[in-house]
């Protein structure tokens, strides 16, 4: 049987700086280069937040593998973003067949990813309030 995954809950100080410092990075390339990237596809507004919410249910999914947060609060994500994804998968079927009336789908899954994203920063802030309050290991 394998052990369960490291995750915040039982890292070390160093541990902790090392994933959050990774996450920051993440969330900055996501919000400097990924969301103007989209931004400029020729596609319509479900297809792009379409693809921006699997790109985010793909993030959660390695956040949760990497350990680089608290469990529940990954899984809240995962869960939040893969139901926008979800949402918008069903959109953009929905107006190839012509069937254009629901924009309804895509305000749900953009507050969806909103609540993702809200958790994505309460892990962050988690963590940044655990390195702090925790006493580093190297000083004796």
């Amino acid at each position: 049987m394998r052990p369960a995954p490291h995750t915040a809950e039982d890292a070390t100080p160093a541990e902790l700086r090392g994933a959050s410092f990774r996450l920051m990075l993440m969330l900055g390339a996501l919000a400097l280069l990924v969301v103007p990237l989209l931004r400029d596809l020729p596609l319509g507004k479900s297809s792009r937040v379409g693809l921006f919410a699997w790109l985010l249910v793909v993030l959660a999914l390695y956040w949760l593998y990497a350990g680089l947060g608290y469990r529940p609060l990954l899984l809240l994500q995962l869960f939040l973003f893969s139901a926008a994804a979800a949402l918008l998968s069903v959109k953009v079927f929905l107006v190839i067949i012509e069937v254009r009336e629901l924009a309804v789908l895509r305000q749900i899954a953009r507050m969806l990813i909103m609540a993702g994203a809200f958790c994505a920063g309460a892990n962050l802030m988690g963590m940044l309030v655990m390195i702090w309050r925790r006493p580093r290991e190297d000083v004796t």
